[in-house]
């Protein structure tokens, strides 16, 4: 099983004349005590010198020199660590290897977008021809069987459909605002279950936000217009009024639009349920890692972050039930360095797991591969308000709702059993524990992504 811990021995820092990393074991001297390598490398070039690095420990450090490189605009040095990395870390290769391939082109692309290391720009404009090329725009029914491949996102699915349909039992009227990235793909199985309800399915009233900058796979080849009459005849065949509306509106304003829309509803729709279903787009919201502002005179007062400003408002609409799910990491770092290592040690899992359902060379498994790397040149190349790749970890994101004005609801047996009859459908590898009253999927022990449910205070 692939492990990456943060014990793992730092690799000897690299020289401005060479790669330390590319000196036979034997002929490497040793670091005086003060820590410096007084030494001048030599660049060695052959297969058995190389497989030596083909560790992950090794890649992330030796893509750690080449950010650091990269930023402090040592061309030199860059290209020394681009010809090692081009040749341990093939785009066919093991998980590694192709995960350490994603890592490269995404600095690479960061290094063409910030002007550092010029040399670089042709190398990214390749590469972002190539990820292009892959992102595949789905149909419905197409990205549906794409996403049953992985419990990445059924496990949400499973455990806030459970949840739903037990906050809204008995309830004539239910308004779902459905803030997703796959665009009500959960949607059928809820309506499916919401059908089968002892005393009738209720009058559903769907919202989604029609993002109006964010573009991010997986791509639909279709209108939301389109998606919607699809849904509204799905529901009409298991006998559930449905109406289904679009509104503008984007994280990049902690979805303003949407929620001044969700009041005027309010005000003329009494006695609805409204369910506010948030399916890994919450991070989409930007962040700011530092809470106050300062300049050359003065500092002012910490702000409110646009999060905590989106939960507030929802809050104020007073739900029948929040449910939050994402995945379990953190990439709000300011610098590079830090979100890379962060990023490595998250996005190893979607490279080790896709051997468990998508054969090597596969279309399926380039499409599944390209949307990996699309996050991760979103984490690395990206700044400001394009990168939207800003995941937190389920205990920030609590403490978010709690001082906010919720609180966790724990998951029913029921609720569980779910999840685990799901989960029996896929690879060994998944599982699920919890924490507190919280769900999460994990892959060979490793927190994947977490589920959780809160109710206004």
């Amino acid at each position: 099983m692939m492990q990456f811990t943060r014990s793992v021995p730092l690799l000897p820092p690299i020289g401005p004349d060479g790669l330390s990393l590319l000196l036979e074991e034997d002929d490497a001297p040793k670091p005086s005590l003060g820590g410096s390598w007084p030494w001048r490398g030599r660049l060695l070039a052959s297969p058995k010198t190389l497989g030596s690095f083909n560790t992950a420990s090794c890649m992330e450090q030796l893509l750690v020199h080449f950010a650091n490189a990269i930023e402090s605009n040592d061309a030199t040095l860059a290209q020394q660590i681009l010809w090692v990395l081009n040749n341990i870390a093939p785009l066919d290769g093991d998980c590694n290897q192709r995960l350490t391939s994603a890592f490269l082109r995404a600095l690479i692309a960061r290094a063409s977008r910030t002007g550092s290391c010029k040399m670089l720009t042709a190398v990214a404009a390749r590469a972002d021809a190539e990820l292009a090329l892959h992102l595949h725009r789905f149909s419905a029914i197409d990205l549906a069987s794409f996403i049953d491949l992985t419990p990445w996102h059924r496990f949400g699915y499973a455990a806030a459909n459970a949840a739903i349909a037990e906050a809204v039992e008995g309830l004539p009227v239910v308004h779902i605002v459905d803030l997703s990235t796959t665009h009500c793909m959960q949607m059928p199985t809820l309506i499916d279950l919401l059908a089968k309800r002892p005393e009738g399915p209720p009058f559903i009233r769907l919202t989604v936000s029609g993002l109006t900058t964010t573009a991010a796979p997986p791509i639909l080849d279709m209108t939301y217009d389109e998606l919607g009459s699809r849904l509204v005849n799905f529901a009409c065949s298991r006998n559930v009024a449905m109406e289904f509306r679009v509104i503008p509106s984007d994280p990049s304003d902690a979805f303003d639009s949407l929620i001044e829309q969700l009041r005027v509803q309010q005000l003329v729709s009494e006695g609805e349920a409204l369910i506010v279903n948030c399916q890994m787009l919450l991070h989409y919201i930007p962040e700011e890692t530092v809470g106050v502002i300062a300049s050359t005179t003065n500092v002012s007062p910490p702000m409110l972050s646009l999060r905590t400003m989106f939960l507030k408002a929802l809050r104020s609409l007073e739900p029948t039930l929040v449910t939050v799910v994402d995945e379990d990491a953190d990439f709000t770092a300011c610098d590079v360095v830090r979100r890379l290592r962060s990023a490595f040690n998250y996005l190893w899992i979607p490279y080790d797991a896709v051997d468990t359902f998508l054969p090597k060379g596969s279309e399926q498994r380039r499409w599944y591969e390209a949307g990996v790397g699309w996050k991760i040149e979103n984490v690395i190349a990206e700044e400001g308000v394009q990168r939207v790749e800003r995941l937190e970890r389920k205990g920030r994101w609590a403490q978010r709702m709690r001082a906010t004005g919720f609180r966790s609801v724990a998951f029913t047996e029921e609720a569980t059993g779910e999840v685990k009859s799901m989960l029996a459908e896929h690879a060994a590898g998944w599982g699920m524990k919890t924490e507190e009253e919280d769900l999460i999927l994990t892959w060979k022990g490793h927190n994947v992504v977490f589920a959780t449910a809160w109710l206004p205070t």
